[in-house]
Order: C-alpha cells, then sequence, then structure tokens
C-alpha cells in the first residue's frame, strides 16, 4: 500500500515508516548470523573465519548493489511525491533496464576474480578452500540480491515500507531451515550456508514481483511509459551509482583493514567475524531511520515543502543520536555474551578479542546517528555525488589505521578504527547536508 509523506506529523511518518524497515534489516542480518552461528557451532571456528575472511569484499560488490538500487529509487520517490504517476514509471521501466545490465557485468566479473580477491585480502591459506566456496556462490547469487533490492526500493519510494519487511520474515524462516538442511544434514559446509542465503534472497525477490504485478497497480509499467529517455537514464545512474560507490568506497576501507587483521592470525579472524556480525546487527536501527528519512525528504522535495524536511532531518538526528548511546553502553557492558552467540564459551581467546572490539565500539556509537541520517539525507535529495565524499573519508580513515597503527598495536588499532572513519565522515558530511539542503532551498524560491 502506497504511502504519501508530504503531509502529517514528520516524526510520526519517519517511525511508522522505519519501524517494518528496522525489522526488515533485522530480518536480512539473520541470513549472515544465522549463516555464523550453525558453521561456527557445528563447523569450528576455522570455518566461522572462512565465512568471514571476505566480509569486507562482499560489503563492497553487495554494497554497491544495494546502494545502486537504492539510489535509483530517490527519482521515483520524487515523481511519486510531485504526482507525476506517467513519470515514475518511466523511471521504473529504466530502472529496470538498467539493473539487468549491472547484474550481468558485476556477476560475470566477481565470478572470475574471486581468488584473486581472496588473495589480495591474504586470505590464510587453511582457510582458503571454504573462504572461497562461500564467496563465488554469494557472487553467482549477485542477480537475485539486485532483484530484491531494486524491488524493494520500488516499493519503499512510493511509501510502502512493510510488504518487504514481510518478505524478508519469510525467506529468513526459509534461510533456517535451508542452512540446518545443507549444513547440518547434507554437510555442504560453507557452501552450503551460502546456498541458503542465495536461495532466501531469491524467493524475497519472486515474492517481490508477485506482489507488484497483482496489487501494486500505480506502479504497473503502461506501454506509453516503456520509453528510453537519456534524461531520466542520466537521473538515475547520477543518483545510483554515486551512491553504490559511497558503499563501496567505503568497504575499500573495509577491505584494507581486514587484509591487515588477517595477517594477526584466524584467532583474530574468528573475532572481527564476531564482531562484525554484532555491529552489522546493532547498526540496523541506523539504517532503516536514515532510509526512512530519506524517503521522507525526497517525497517532500518533489512536493516542494524544504520546511518538513528541515524538520523531519532534525528529528531524525535526534533519535538516531539517542539510540546510539543506548546501544553503545549494551555493547560495553554486554559484549562478551552477545560474542558468545556466535563463539563456544571455550574459546576463550577468540572470546577476549570479540569483546574488546564491542567494548571499544561502544563509546563511539552515537556519531552513527549523525551519520547516517544526513548522508542518506543527501542522497535522498539527489546529491549522491557528495555524498559519496563521506565514505572517502571513511576509506582514507581506515587505511590510515590500517598501515600506520595496526603494525604497531596490532589488534587494538584493528578496534579503534571504525570510530576513526565515522568521526572523518561526520565532520565532512554535517556541513555538506546543511549546504545542500540551502541550496534547495533557494532553488524552491526562485521557481
Amino acid at each position: 500500500m502506497t504511502k504519501n509523506m508530504t503531509d502529517g506529523n514528520p516524526l510520526k511518518l519517519i517511525i511508522q515508516f522505519s519501524i517494518p524497515l528496522l525489522l526488515g534489516n533485522l530480518f536480512q542480518q539473520t541470513y549472515n548470523m544465522i549463516d555464523a552461528i550453525i558453521v561456527g557451532r557445528y563447523l569450528g571456528t576455522d570455518s566461522l573465519a572462512a565465512v568471514g575472511a571476505s566480509s569486507s569484499v562482499q560489503f563492497l560488490i553487495l554494497g554497491f548493489c544495494i546502494g545502486m538500487c537504492c539510489g535509483f529509487a530517490i527519482p521515483i520517490a520524487q515523481r511519486f511525491g510531485a504526482n507525476d504517476y506517467d513519470g515514475m514509471r518511466e523511471y521504473i521501466f529504466l530502472n529496470g533496464i538498467l539493473t539487468t545490465a549491472f547484474a550481468l557485468i558485476i556477476t560475470i566479473v566477481c565470478a572470475v576474480l574471486t581468488p584473486q580477491i581472496l588473495h589480495l585480502l591474504k586470505t590464510p591459506e587453511n582457510i582458503f578452500n571454504d573462504a572461497y566456496s562461500y564467496l563465488i556462490i554469494l557472487f553467482l547469487g549477485i542477480p537475485f540480491t539486485l532483484l530484491y533490492n531494486t524491488l524493494a526500493g520500488i516499493l519503499r519510494s512510493v511509501g510502502d515500507s512493510r510488504t518487504p519487511f514481510i518478505f524478508l520474515v519469510i525467506s529468513a524462516l526459509l534461510n533456517i531451515i535451508l542452512d540446518v538442511l545443507f549444513i547440518v544434514i547434507i554437510k555442504w559446509g560453507c557452501a552450503g550456508a551460502a546456498f541458503a542465503t542465495i536461495v532466501s534472497q531469491a524467493i524475497s525477490g519472486f515474492l517481490c514481483i508477485l506482489l507488484i504485478k497483482f496489487k501494486f497497480q500505480i506502479l504497473q509499467i503502461l506501454p506509453e511509459n516503456k520509453k528510453w529517455n537519456y534524461t531520466k537514464i542520466k537521473n538515475l545512474l547520477r543518483t545510483g551509482v554515486p551512491m553504490g560507490l559511497q558503499f563501496s568506497i567505503t568497504a575499500i576501507g573495509s577491505m584494507v583493514l581486514q587484509a591487515s587483521n588477517n595477517n594477526l592470525g584466524s584467532i583474530y579472524v574468528s573475532a572481527f567475524t564476531a564482531g562484525t556480525k554484532i555491529k552489522q546487527l546493532t547498526m540496523c536501527p541506523f539504517d532503516a531511520l536514515a532510509t526512512a528519512v530519506s524517503t521522507f525528504a525526497s517525497q517532500n522535495y518533489g512536493a516542494g515543502k524544504i520546511e518538513r524536511i528541515k524538520k523531519g532531518l532534525v528529528q531524525g538526528v535526534s533519535v538516531g543520536i539517542s539510540y546510539g548511546f543506548m546501544i553503545g553502553l549494551v555493547l560495553i557492558f554486554f559484549g562478551r555474551y552477545i560474542s558468545m552467540i556466535f563463539i563456544s564459551g571455550y574459546e576463550i581467546p577468540v572470546l577476549d578479542a570479540s569483546q574488546k572490539y564491542a567494548y571499544c565500539m561502544g563509546f563511539f556509537y552515537w556519531l552513527l546517528g549523525i551519520l547516517n541520517v544526513l548522508r542518506m539525507t543527501t542522497q535522498g535529495l539527489g546529491y549522491s555525488d557528495r555524498a559519496v565524499f563521506a565514505g572517502i573519508m571513511e576509506m582514507l580513515a581506515r587505511c590510515l589505521v590500517s598501515f600506520f597503527f595496526v603494525p604497531a598495536f596490532g589488534y587494538t588499532a584493528i578496534c579503534f578504527a571504525d570510530q576513526t572513519a565515522w568521526l572523518f565522515a561526520v565532520i565532512y558530511i554535517t556541513p555538506t547536508c546543511y549546504f545542500c539542503i540551502r541550496k534547495i532551498e533557494k532553488k524552491l524560491v526562485r521557481s
């Protein structure tokens, strides 16, 4: 069901929109979490390290795909907010063409380069084969990742965050069943975990297709909407590619950091893997809130309501900072117990290292309440090319820590790398978002 966010209480609309997103993000994280839990418990810490050894490159590639899909949805949300439904459907048609082309190119390139990627990450030899099996299957499933995220982005752009969540619940439950089947019963090892993830993702995408076909008349592409419009293609690429690159550039820094961590040995690879899973889980509310504020800003930009954009942004940042303080305290005091979800209590060195990672993150989590909301809002207003520099700042910070501090301070430097990256990005994105809003305000006044 579509929902127009150009009227009504901004905070109420943002919270209502973000709740299904949050639940959906949590269920999406269960894909990787369940893999890690079952792999760690049934196959051992070396297999857990194999699954996690390429997490940064997964973020680079899959992050580009997800970010690009989110960026492609921005012009759709703006046309929906402006009540230009024919223009919206033309964007949806062109979105599908571009996404298909990117799916083919990215899948082929990544599948061919998988061994080189793992060598570049300095993956330990004792886990290389399992890491390869896991990563190649995920890469071959990229079209399904793009399918779901493209359709979910379209649904969210017209105000429906509930339906993608429902489909993710279904696929997450299926993922649990398939994990047990492929890993525990059939004993496919790390490859089984990847198969379970891809099959579940594919089902989410196909369910979105069926829903749009039978329930969303407003999204149905008519013959007159099937136009090859270079201006609209340019707009899609201008919002989608920079948004995808922002995710990927951030991931490059994570890859450099992970390569440095991999050099420290399998104990720290396992600990870093568990810590990363915890981080991904606890970041879900930030991502949901930021996406909600971004959609709110996009629709209201299309409607020309700048004051509502400002009000929603301030309220969104306030909620994000509040959550950051609360979850930070949880990580500081309960990080060890959360780590035991992935790590056996008998693996004391790994557990100690994972606890340290969570503890150090906890003191700086509030920064994400600023960073994510401002960055996504800047993108939602159509300035993806400027928001991408926030990712560059994160990359530079992680590279700085990896090259200069990890050799001197070892794993302790690893534990403070993310926080350094967040701080660098916040320093950049805060004035950038402000000036983008001012520019839009002047533009709307002149028009």
